[in-house]
Order: structure tokens, then sequence, then C-alpha cells
């Protein structure tokens, strides 16, 4: 089943077209990468799957059951609840550790339960590799560990998808290799479908997958652009 399916889709924003014809889908357990420059269009067509951004023209429909051309409040709340996302800048509550970083989510998000709040706190920190950090602050992590703290916090309630934008725009190669690995591992061991934006392509040769070019208000499947060379599919 394909969890995002964009089919002739047009995005216009204040009357400016920002992208054109895209035609796009991800399939359950894929993992795919959007490229190009910034201000092509990459992050408004992260955002038109969760419902930021509206779509003008065509389908776009995700998990198979939600049209995202005039989704009422309702269907698209229901539709956040198994999307995760995770962005350059982390967005972690200073104010709170980072168990009560990730216990807020679960509340907000109706796990009443407690034992089942810490249960599901302590494994995703496991998953992240950082099982001891939870009574850490934000300014007490690294920059790794605080992407590594998002992405638990993006996967706490088992998406079906993980959008990431820049996961590792802000940290070094060496960092920002760990926070690849992971990504694809948890891929690979939760069935769970990844959209990544970036600007290193490098990252489509280390770590290959499904990669798209955004460019000139179109959406292109790299293998397609200039032959075999050019393609990091697999």
């Amino acid at each position: 089943m394909s969890i995002i399916k964009f089919t002739d889709v047009n995005v216009d924003i204040d009357s400016k077209r920002i992208l054109e014809n895209v035609n796009l889908s991800l399939e359950m357990g894929e993992f795919a990468y959007i490229i190009g420059a910034v201000g092509s269009g990459k992050s408004t067509l992260l955002k038109t799957i969760y419902g930021e951004v509206d779509i003008t023209k065509g389908s776009l429909l995700v998990f198979g059951e939600y049209e995202m051309a005039g989704i009422k409040s309702k269907r698209l709340q229901s539709l956040r609840k198994n999307i995760g996302i995770v962005f350059q800048d982390f967005q972690l509550l200073t104010d709170r550790n980072v168990h009560d970083n990730l216990d807020f989510v679960l509340r907000s998000t109706g796990w009443s339960e407690h034992t089942e709040r810490e249960a599901r706190i302590k494994r995703v920190l496991e998953l992240v590799g950082l099982p001891q950090k939870g009574y850490k602050y934000p300014h007490e992590l690294s920059g790794g560990e605080q992407q590594r703290i998002v992405i638990a916090r993006a996967i706490l309630n088992s998406p079906a998808l993980l959008l990431a934008d820049e996961p590792t725009g802000n940290l070094d190669h060496e960092t920002g290799d760990y926070i690849m690995a992971l990504l694809h591992r948890i891929c690979r061991e939760e069935k769970m479908a990844v959209l990544m934006i970036t600007h290193n392509e490098q990252w489509l040769k280390e770590y290959p997958g499904t990669a798209y070019r955004c460019k000139d208000k179109h959406m292109t499947l790299i293998a397609e652009e200039a032959g075999p060379e050019n393609s990091y599919v697999v």
C-alpha cells in the first residue's frame, strides 16, 4: 500500500506557483530522499503531507484513506497522529528534562496509563541509544544527542510515516552519519516509511534509498535524470 501518493499535484502560496504536476509515491517501509536547492519547494512539499499547506490541484492521498484536498479539521487531527516529524532545529521544551519532554507528548496524544507511558519512553530511548539520558535537560546534551531525542519523540506513537526536514543540517559529518544510520535502522526495524529532505547528496550514496530532485517547480526521480550513473534508487 502507498503511504503517500501525489498525483498531478500543484501547490500555490499567495498566488505564486511553488510546485507543479508532482507525481510521487512512497510505500510502506520505504526510505526516500528529496533533494534540491534552497527555495525549490522541498519543505513545502512535506507540509502538504501533514496539512500545513494546501494543494491547489490534483490528488494527495495519505495512508490510502486521507485525501488532503479539502480535508476537514477532525480528519486532519487523526492523520497527524500517524506522522512523526523531525526538524533541523530541535524544538525541545527547554524547561523539561528528556523524560518529561517525551511524557508531555504521550499525555497530549491520549496515553493515560502511567506504566504504559514509562514503558514507551524506555523503549524509544533504547531505540535511539540514549537509555540513560532521561534525567538530562536539552542544554546538557550535545547537538547529536538532542536530535536523537527529537527522533525518539517523533516515533513515540509508532507512526507509519516519518518526515525528516534536514535532520543532519546542523550537525558535523560524524554525528550526521550516526543520525542517518539511526533513521535507516528505524525504517528497517519498525517498518516505518521515511521521507527525508537533505542538501547533502553524499548521504544518498552512503545510505541508499529512492531519491527525488525538486527543481524548477517539478519533482523528478533521480534515476530518470541522466541515466544509471546518476541513480541512487535501490
